[in-house]
Order: structure tokens, then sequence, then C-alpha cells
């Protein structure tokens, strides 16, 4: 897994927690608890990804791809 995918995954998570939040103040807690799950699944893909990258890159490696990986993200 790349660190684009981490990114993306971590963006889905942030995006489930979001939902997750505001489906609790809606008082829907079987659709927040939902989108909690997805969100923590996206944590641990997350997770994944950058504990396998820390072994493949170099700090300037790491450096160039993750800097990549937030644009291409942030343009989405």
């Amino acid at each position: 897994m790349s660190l684009d995918e981490a990114a993306r995954q971590l963006k889905m998570a942030v995006h489930d927690a979001q939902v997750s939040f505001d489906l609790i103040g809606l008082g829907d807690l079987d659709r927040a608890q939902e989108n909690a799950v997805t969100a923590r699944a996206a944590i641990d893909a997350t997770i994944t990804a950058l504990e396998r990258a820390t072994m493949d890159m170099s700090a300037d490696e790491a450096r160039l791809e993750g800097e990549k990986a937030v644009m291409a993200v942030s343009e989405d």
C-alpha cells in the first residue's frame, strides 16, 4: 500500500467520523455505529500503509512521496 492510499484512507476516516458524529446528534445510533466502524477500518488501513512505508522508504523518500500523496488527495 502506498502513501497515496494511506492519505486517501485517512481522508475517508475523517469523513466517516464526521458523519458518525452528525448521526449521533440526530439520534441515529445504528448508522452512527456503522460509520464509526468504517472510520476505524480506514484508520487501520492507514496504519498498515504507514508501517509498511516506514520499512520501505527513507526519510527523504517519505517526504517526497508524502507531499505528492497529500496534494493528490487534496485535489479530489
